[in-house]
């Protein structure tokens, strides 16, 4: 074990309990980098060696070290504290400062003006020598400006006192006032940051370095996902905010083989990660196929024996041996069941209207693409397959067949696709898809289908469980809830918001299907 490595080991239980224990392995020393970094899918912090020994000569190891933890712990405690709000912050600073790299950095100085300063105010740190000896690139050197003044210590910077003034008066601790604050940050910073001669790849005179989305695990970049596309009130809007950071975002998930399926080779569109991740916060419930008879009887429970019935059923222990109405017992028989093929959840064929009285998905949030979405997981979650029809003027030619699979990137692509039109479904395209056992239906469309009439005529015979859902109310819903009503296998839901979205129920049937209630 090295000196750095021992006063390491030393180090990390004090520092452990004055950050009050956070849930962190123990830190490790490497060679190669050139500053610290935590790594959020191991939770693992690696200090350079290279720069522990490059900045001794100024302060003693043990001190840098400290220091160093100290700043990798403020960011994983406090700012960003997690994917989401990291991927908030670069999108805010994106809004004012146009410029890519410009922004990141912004949005980088902001990150770490925040969490070095809550450290230095809540725990007792030697962050402060550590930025004294710290000296380089001009965005260092506005960092020590800005520290002097907030943190009320001499720390030896002599220059951008003007730009340090101004910035030291916004409120970084206030995080509900994060985006409004880091918008006036990267305003008055831009034009010090964008003459910055300092490469990104070359910041390696200073201990922060930039913050890529590698520290984060799989599982925390899909959540931050989910939590943004609901934010989101657009899929335009949540493309913005993904579009710089797409390609970084997808390298960190093909790398854990966070697969969405062999489609998703190709970089996924925006609007398809929209509607997957909104899709995931909604969890509808699948009712699975019952029991099936099996065709035999057996033995159940007593009644008493009338002369009118049978002697083979006659139960004779409990008789005390006399053949006598009421006095002799005779077994009342009942039908077994067994748990058939069909017993777990059935694939899902979805039919799904895209003509041009639909909204576009790309452009706004189309709640019959996100039900559709919502079934589509909810199937896949199941063990099924899914299938989908995406229907315009299916007559003229104007559709779009997915065949069964359960590749989510497929499956999406096809729901996201708008063909704009007229509306006329062919029922032989349904037909088609049709399987053994039969598979659920799921229809979505705003019920104006100029074929309408053919689709009812359809489902009045067929044997699927449907779950059709209507987009807004109009005369074309009444007509098929009037004519459909009666059937005990379909089930009609109306959508007008995504609040409407969970009351759907899949598979389900009213009164008896198969034989039995479900």
């Amino acid at each position: 074990m090295t000196a750095l490595n021992i006063i390491l080991s030393d180090l990390w239980p004090q520092i452990r309990q004055k950050h009050l224990y956070p849930e962190l392995p123990p830190p490790s020393i490497l060679d190669g980098s050139p500053h610290v970094g935590i790594d959020m899918q191991g939770k693992q912090i690696r200090l350079s060696r290279h720069f522990i020994k490059k900045i001794s000569s100024k302060i003693k190891p043990a001190v840098s070290i400290e220091a160093l933890i100290d700043h990798a712990v403020s960011h994983y405690l406090y700012c960003p504290w997690d994917f989401y709000t990291h991927l908030k912050l670069y999108a805010t600073a994106k809004q004012v400062v146009k410029d890519k790299q410009i922004a990141r950095r912004a949005a980088d100085t902001f990150m770490d003006v925040v969490a070095d300063t809550r450290c230095v105010s809540h725990t007792p740190t030697p962050l402060p020598a550590l930025y004294r000896q710290m000296c380089g690139s001009k965005r260092i050197n506005i960092l020590r400006a800005i520290y002097q003044r907030l943190w009320n210590q001499n720390l030896g910077a002599t220059d951008y006192d003007e730009i340090a003034q101004k910035l030291s008066f916004i409120p970084f601790m206030d995080r509900q006032r994060w985006e409004q604050s880091l918008k006036r940050f990267s305003i008055l910073l831009a034009p010090y940051l964008a003459n910055d001669t300092v490469q990104d790849n070359a910041e390696s005179d200073h201990p922060t370095g930039l913050h890529g989305f590698n520290q984060y695990s799989p599982q925390d970049i899909q959540n931050g996902l989910r939590q943004l596309a609901l934010d989101a009130e657009t899929p335009a809007e949540f493309a913005h905010t993904m579009k710089d950071y797409q390609t970084e975002i997808e390298r960190v998930l093909s790398n854990a083989q966070v697969g969405l399926g062999k489609g998703a080779a190709a970089p996924i569109q925006a609007d398809i990660w929209y509607y997957m991740k909104l899709a995931e916060n909604y969890w509808l419930p699948v009712k699975t196929i019952p029991m099936e008879s099996n065709g035999t009887t057996y033995p159940h429970h007593h009644t008493p024996w009338e002369v009118s019935q049978p002697f083979h059923d006659i139960d004779p222990w409990t008789s005390f041996g006399k053949i006598m109405p009421g006095i002799t017992q005779t077994w009342q028989r009942q039908e077994g069941e067994m748990f058939g093929a069909e017993e777990e959840t059935p694939d899902c064929l979805i039919a799904i209207d895209s003509s041009s009285s639909m909204i576009n998905p790309r452009q706004r949030l189309s709640h019959a693409v996100l039900g559709a979405a919502c079934a589509c997981e909810a199937y896949i979650r199941n063990g099924a397959q899914v299938a989908i029809y995406n229907f315009s003027d299916a007559a003229a030619g104007s559709k779009l067949i997915q065949d069964y699979t359960h590749d989510r990137y497929q499956l999406y692509d096809t729901l996201c696709h708008y063909l704009g039109g007229g509306t006329r479904m062919q029922i032989e395209d349904i037909e088609v898809l049709q399987s053994h056992p039969p598979p659920d239906l799921f229809i979505i469309t705003d019920m104006q289908i100029i074929n309408i009439k053919d689709l009812i005529n359809y489902l009045s015979t067929c044997q699927n469980r449907v779950t059709a859902v209507h987009i807004g109310a109009n005369s074309y819903v009444d007509s098929f809830q009037k004519q459909l009503k009666l059937r005990p296998n379909i089930s009609l839901f109306g959508v007008s918001n995504s609040s409407d979205i969970p009351d759907i129920v899949l598979g389900r049937v009213r009164r008896y299907l198969y034989g039995h209630a479900l």
